[in-house]
Order: structure tokens, then sequence, then C-alpha cells
């Protein structure tokens, strides 16, 4: 296991065949430089499954002054989470470089597989490199 900083990943460009991040963003200030950051070192022939708790709005909301425990878990229901995403996450994903589809988690496993994986989410983002909107960050 390695530790390090995943807006700076210390591996070379194209680097890992999958990467799969789970509930990771909702905690980095900069979460676009960590997308950019993990489709940086992804082959481009790679995939990617970045999950992240997405909340019932159109978009994401975060707000960088909330910077207390008990602040933060008011506004993103959670007390170290820095942002609660909305639908619009895949949009960030694309800004990072991201192609992505969405897979339903009921279309790879039944009710009781899920429930073994605590499979909660309703949808699986399924990233791919090279095709997003990459921009400068």
């Amino acid at each position: 296991m390695i530790k390090m900083d995943i807006t700076d990943i210390q591996y070379p460009n194209e680097t890992f065949d999958i990467i799969i991040c789970c509930h990771v963003f909702e905690h980095i200030i900069d979460d676009i430089k960590a997308m950019s950051e993990l489709c940086r070192v992804l082959k481009n022939n790679g995939w990617a499954v970045l999950l992240v708790p997405i909340a019932n709005m159109e978009k994401t909301y975060e707000d960088n002054s909330i910077i207390t425990e008990a602040g933060r878990l008011a506004a993103f229901g959670q007390g170290d989470h820095v942002r609660q995403y909305g639908r619009d996450y895949i949009d960030r994903l694309k800004i990072a470089g991201f192609s992505v589809s969405t897979i339903g988690s009921k279309d790879i496993a039944d009710e009781e597989d899920m429930k073994n994986m605590n499979l909660s989410v309703e949808n699986i983002y399924y990233c791919k490199k090279g095709a997003g909107e990459k921009k400068n960050i």
C-alpha cells in the first residue's frame, strides 16, 4: 500500500490499466485536479470506476468557506466532506478528460450481491481516457 496525495500522483503518465476510486473526491478540495491526475496515470486503453455519493440535485454544491466539521456536516451531510455532488458529476469527470458512461448497478448484480458488496449506488460511473473535454486547470 502506498500513501500519496491524489492531486499529485507520483507515477508516470499512462501507468495503470484499471483505477477504482470509491468515495474519495467528496473529501478533496480540488477534486478536478484529483480527477485529472487519475486520467493522466490511466493508460489510453484503460478504464476507471469513479464513485461518489450523488445527492438528488442538479448541480454540485460546494462552499470552500465552510471549514468546520459541524459546518460541513450541516452543509454536505458528513463532517469530512467538502462538497455534495449533484447530477453534474459526469460533467466534472469530462472536464478532467474522461469520457463517461453509466452502468446501472442493478444491471450487473442482483439484490443479494448488491447487499454483499455494499453496493448501494444507483449508477456506476465507467470512465475511459481521452474523449472528455480536458481543460487546462
